[in-house]
């Protein structure tokens, strides 16, 4: 355990020795580049797609979903009819993006409408509803007796719903059985329509003295009476009684995961991928094991690991031991890429709260990385979990991670940057490159000591199982109680911040494909260092060039990077994986 005498020692020797007068304006030569035309069509697109969001908003509704399939055919062909051969590498690279932006928001509308069917046989109430929300929007005229009378017949529908429910099975033939997460699903709906609902309600009510008579009791009976069975899908399907014990998620199979797989531009099957995980975690356990011969432990990594989790730091000295470990990464790789004085001046530190500890039991960031360290309201056995998996040895890579090189020194630039490109959003670029640093600092020694070999190697080996356990719940093939079995086993992680990890990636916060995105992006990533440094790029300009290309697949980074005119047909093959 670190003591606290030695943690001004610590500080004095990483912080690095910046000029008291170091600029903080860029050189501003750079940023006069050559015209580009796609940067302003992208940024009318999102515009318009706001603005259609803004009166849209009853998410499952039909008005919502035919107006953005007019919205998308319609930029489909305003897109085709652009002066495309004209164009240089940048704008081909943001037509074909935009383009495969569109494909893929076609494809999820119709993917959400079809799971929105799937479900609805579990809330066969909700459509009117979703159409009386819908025409508020829209400034439709309402009648106070006609909204009462469809308020009344849903509530009927609502306690019909339940009463099929709580007869254990008692479904229409055509549905005799109700999945976990077609429930989970049924259960969203309702708490959405609900919102929607109250929405509708209280834009009328006590504005319209007609509305308020005739809807008032109705709709509290109505919006008591959905609150009440979204509570018995939870309890009787969905098996949600205790958040930190279960978790459910909405699979999305596997159309949908080779769907995404091409928005992301990754031409591996899933199946591929998980093959693929599964050497890479082979070769991080191979890693622990020697880490664990060298602290005397033989093979017996898991021992070795205990070790490493007792080595936390006392309560109140977290926040030096994340600050010196930022500022020793930060000067390790100053050689290594171009870091603005702002970028290293403008984050911030806060501690997580509570609650939020509950989902993510670990380091967040960007611009402000968020601590996890146990307050005085948490139980013993939360103290100890908490304390034990934010050690420093594990936090070596999590700090930098989060932010230089990593995420706050990626957003900071990707700001700066072709900033059109923040629409493109992918974990496969955003965490990739986080993870990259990971990799890049491991393979050039960054950790000398075992016991920081080890808390690296967890992370790594946390990334590949992530690969396994998401794809492999998507594709019908791991529960969410196995995902968390394979982080304990696998990976090491205690079992609470195994349940939280599992839970935060089958919530519905993240996208299918955001924890697979992690290892394969940062893979892509090294695979074109190494292509691109064996041609003559030094580490420095390939890292400078990256932060400056704006978020991107990584195929497409490498086109760009390659400086190829890629065509308006442009499909994804490059296999870079060996």
């Amino acid at each position: 355990m670190m003591r606290r005498a030695l943690l001004p020692l610590l500080l004095a020797a990483v912080l690095p020795a910046h000029a008291a007068d170091a600029p903080l304006a860029p050189p501003l030569a750079p940023i006069a580049v050559p015209s580009q035309s796609m940067p302003a069509v992208i940024q009318r697109y999102q515009l318009d797609a706001a603005a259609l969001e803004h009166r849209y908003t009853v998410q499952n509704g039909d008005a919502r979903a035919q107006a953005f399939e007019r919205f998308y055919r319609d930029w489909r062909v305003a897109l085709e009819s652009l002066p495309f051969d004209s164009y240089g590498v940048d704008d081909r690279i943001d037509w074909v993006m935009l383009r495969n932006q569109i494909a893929f928001d076609q494809r999820e509308l119709a993917a959400s409408r079809a799971r929105f069917a799937q479900a609805e046989f579990l809330v066969p109430f909700v459509r009117p509803l979703l159409e009386l929300a819908e025409a508020r929007r829209l400034m439709q005229p309402q009648d106070g007796a006609r909204s009462a009378a469809l308020l009344q017949k849903a509530l009927e529908g609502v306690q019909a719903a339940q009463d099929k429910l709580l007869a254990q099975g008692a479904w229409d033939s055509a549905h005799p059985y109700a999945s976990r997460s077609t429930a989970n699903r049924a259960a969203r709906i309702a708490a959405a329509v609900a919102r929607d609902l109250k929405a509708w309600y209280e834009y009328y009510a006590g504005y319209d003295p007609a509305f308020s008579w005739w809807t008032k009791r109705p709709y509290a009976d109505l919006d008591k009476a959905i609150a009440v069975y979204v509570d018995k899908l939870n309890e009787r399907l969905v098996g949600r009684s205790d958040k930190l014990l279960n978790v459910t998620g909405d699979p999305i199979g596997r159309a949908g995961l080779v769907s995404a797989l091409q928005r992301e531009m990754i031409p591996y099957t899933p199946e591929e991928l998980m093959a693929l995980a599964e050497k890479e975690l082979a070769w991080g356990e191979a890693e622990l094991r020697k880490a664990a011969r060298e602290m005397g432990y033989g093979d017996d990594w898991h021992a070795a690991m205990e070790k490493v989790k007792t080595l936390y730091v006392p309560p109140g000295e977290q926040p030096a031991m994340v600050l010196g470990l930022q500022r020793e990464a930060e000067a390790y790789v100053n050689d290594l890429i171009t870091i603005p004085e702002l970028a290293r001046n403008s984050w911030r530190m806060d501690m997580m709260d509570v609650d939020a500890q509950l989902i993510n039991p670990f380091f967040l960031g960007g611009d402000t990385i968020l601590v996890s360290y146990p307050t005085d309201t948490m139980t013993q056995p939360q103290k100890l979990m908490s304390m034990r998996g934010n050690n420093p040895h594990f936090s070596r890579a999590t700090v930098h991670h989060e932010l230089i090189p990593g995420h706050h020194l990626q957003m900071f630039m990707s700001a700066r940057y072709q900033p059109q490109r923040m629409l493109f959003d992918t974990p496969f670029y955003v965490e990739g490159w986080a993870v990259y640093w990971e990799m890049l600092l491991y393979e050039r020694g960054f950790a000398v000591k075992p016991e920081d070999r080890i808390g690296m190697m967890f992370w790594r080996n946390h990334r590949a199982a992530r690969i396994l356990f998401s794809l492999g719940f998507h594709l019908g093939k791991i529960t969410p109680e196995q995902a968390v079995d394979m982080l304990i086993q696998r990976v090491g992680h205690e079992p609470d911040n195994a349940r939280a990890e599992v839970r935060r990636s089958f919530n519905g916060d993240y996208p299918p494909l955001y924890q697979a995105g992690y290892m394969i992006g940062a893979l892509q990533l090294r695979a074109l260092a190494r292509e691109l440094t064996a041609q003559g790029m030094s580490l420095r300009q390939y890292h400078d060039a990256v932060m400056q290309s704006g978020e991107l697949p990584i195929e497409l980074l490498r086109a760009r990077l390659r400086g190829e005119r890629i065509g308006r047909d442009f499909a994804p093959s490059w296999r870079f994986y060996r």
